[in-house]
């Protein structure tokens, strides 16, 4: 029996009699991100319950208890890089606009905007009654504070030379500490008109304006707070639609109703309860003895609540791949070393038995129903189909060519992966299928997200599993992080062709809609088929079980994962 075959049987058995064990239920949600382009962790996670309608909270109480599988890193809008954080940021605090249903911008502190004919200038006509939580006003001086702030060189956000480089007039030049922040292109045209200027027209600007980088700060209180800004519950201003008033760390957090919020009289909940819980059967448990309202589903448990009316799964546009860390290793530097990497793994048997909840193989660096050709209408993973496939034999011939090129008969090779159930079960199977590769050992090392995401800042690693959900809707929010020395690169690849064609879709081609789709399609050939930068593992579904009482949560594809400002309670 081979290897692999006999690792999937052995996993098989152990969570067959783990589930006969078991007989609870609890909800372990786990949505932890990497720059949602935002990183996220290999864990289970939460759903989405529909629920818009003509129904009413009635007497129910406006209580929602829920779970994730990692501790908040920060609340810090400028600091944020993960989809923990961006998703209670987006809890909590209004930026000029939210994502409602269907991906849609909705107001939130705009009101509406113009745009000039040139497509440079964007101008945000500003609510009069939106507050923080201390009773200051929201001005567009809190949007022009915060901006600056994220690209102030001295601050050392990751995400704010990202997002806003090549975006906001001179962010680039400011990040670099060549230019003041004061020349930022952001001004206050008064307290509640707000003007933008653009390097250049930016397809999907107005999706970015509901992005966790560009909320808005209230610069005496950040500035009171100093070092300590955002660390703890009362060192936090909110003017969204919930406040946090406990956040008790690596334990869980409470978010209670923002009456002081402009929309407050659309806000049923009255209080989110967060618990912090990385095993996935204390979580069932939790959710079977209604502790909490929901519950992520790893594979042992998915065929229990299959037909359950709780059970849902939800396709997400979130990918999970190997990174390579070609700077820090020269058996990864080595082209037909990563090949053989990407081709040696069997994508659907993980997906089939390690993950069991409806993720898919990934093939590629785009998801598949995210983006569609602007002409075709075509889904851009449908045209440009798999690009990666699973060859044992081939693999194995590229693992030999790369040993022989770099003068080695064996290789050790370090994989970082996650410290929660599903991770420890998703990296015991890919480190089986890696020493498929002949005299090759890998040697996983099991750390919290928060360390995981400190490690790649540093690059400090030389395999690691990592996940990626977009920032916006377009295919930029995937290519466009392996450029050279972009901020979420972290492979240490540079390649001057690859970034000439991401330069010229977000530039020359612009205002352009299908040449640059179908830029963004050899792009990602060249990524992925040619250079093999990464090893894409699977675009995640998320399986759940959701009490039926639950109602309203929209489930985003971008940003926070799920807006709870409309959600309530019914029936319970």
């Amino acid at each position: 029996m081979k290897k692999t075959n006999w690792l999937l049987l052995v996993l098989a058995l152990v969570l067959s009699m783990f589930l006969v064990a078991c007989s609870g239920g609890g909800e372990n949600t786990g949505d932890d991100g990497e720059g949602d382009g935002t990183e996220t962790e290999e864990t289970e996670n939460d759903g989405n319950t529909e629920g818009e309608g003509e129904e009413t909270s009635g007497d129910s109480e406006q209580v929602l208890n829920i779970m994730d599988s990692a501790e908040i890193p920060t609340m810090d809008a400028s600091l944020a890089t993960d989809a923990v954080a961006f998703q209670w940021l987006g809890s909590t605090m209004d930026g000029l606009y939210r994502l409602g249903e269907d991906a849609q911008a909705v107001p939130g502190i705009a009101m509406d905007h113009e745009v000039s004919e040139d497509a440079l200038t964007w101008t945000f006509n500003l609510r009069e009654d939106a507050t923080w939580s201390n009773g200051d006003p929201v001005t567009a001086n809190d949007f022009v504070y915060a901006w600056q702030r994220a690209v102030n060189p001295d601050v050392g956000s990751e995400y704010g030379p990202y997002m806003m480089g090549g975006v906001i007039k001179n962010a680039t030049a400011i990040a670099d500490g060549e230019m003041p922040i004061e020349e930022l292109g952001v001004t206050a045209t008064d307290d509640y008109t707000l003007e933008v200027q653009l390097e250049k027209p930016i397809p999907y600007f107005e999706s970015l304006t509901t992005f966790g980088t560009f909320l808005p700060l209230n610069q005496a209180f950040v500035e009171e707070q100093g070092d300590q800004y955002a660390l703890e519950a009362d060192t936090l201003l909110s003017n969204g639609p919930f406040v946090m008033t406990e956040w008790n760390h690596g334990e869980g957090w409470k978010l209670e109703k923002n009456e002081d919020y402009w929309d407050a009289e659309n806000v049923q909940l009255q209080e989110i309860n967060v618990s912090v819980v990385k095993d996935t059967a204390t979580g069932v448990n939790l959710y079977e003895t209604g502790e909490v309202d929901r519950a992520g589903l790893s594979a042992e448990f998915v065929d229990q609540y299959r037909t359950s009316d709780e059970f849902r799964v939800e396709e997400e546009p979130v990918l999970f791949y190997i990174k390579m860390n070609q700077e820090g290793n020269e058996i990864l530097a080595n082209v037909n070393a990563r090949k053989a990497i990407q081709m040696v793994i069997d994508r659907q048997s993980m997906v089939d038995v390690i993950l069991n909840n409806g993720s898919i193989p990934g093939v590629g660096d785009i998801p598949q129903n995210f983006v569609t050709h602007p002409e075709t209408g075509e889904d851009f993973r449908e045209i440009n189909g798999d690009l990666v496939e699973t060859n044992v034999e081939e693999a194995q011939q590229l693992w030999a060519t790369a040993k022989e090129e770099l003068g080695m008969d064996t290789a050790e090779l370090n994989y970082l992966g996650g410290d929660s159930e599903v991770a420890k079960n998703l990296d015991a199977y890919i480190k089986d299928q890696l020493e498929q590769l002949e005299g090759l050992t890998v040697n996983v090392q099991s750390v919290p997200f928060q360390e995981r995401l400190a490690r790649d800042t540093n690059m400090d690693y030389e395999l690691q599993n990592s996940g990626w959900g977009p920032d916006y809707i377009d295919p930029n929010t995937f290519l466009n992080m392996w450029v050279t020395d972009g901020a979420n690169n972290k492979t240490g690849y540079s390649n001057e062709d690859y970034d000439s064609m991401i330069e010229r879709a977000n530039n020359e081609l612009a205002q352009k809609p299908v040449e640059r789709f179908e830029l963004f399609l050899e792009a990602e050939k060249k990524l992925i088929q040619e250079d093999a930068v990464i090893a894409p593992l699977y675009q995640r579904a998320s399986a759940q079980v959701w009490k039926p009482y639950v109602k309203g949560v929209i489930i985003n594809p971008m940003g926070p994962d799920y807006n709870y400002k409309n959600a309530y309670i019914e029936g319970k």
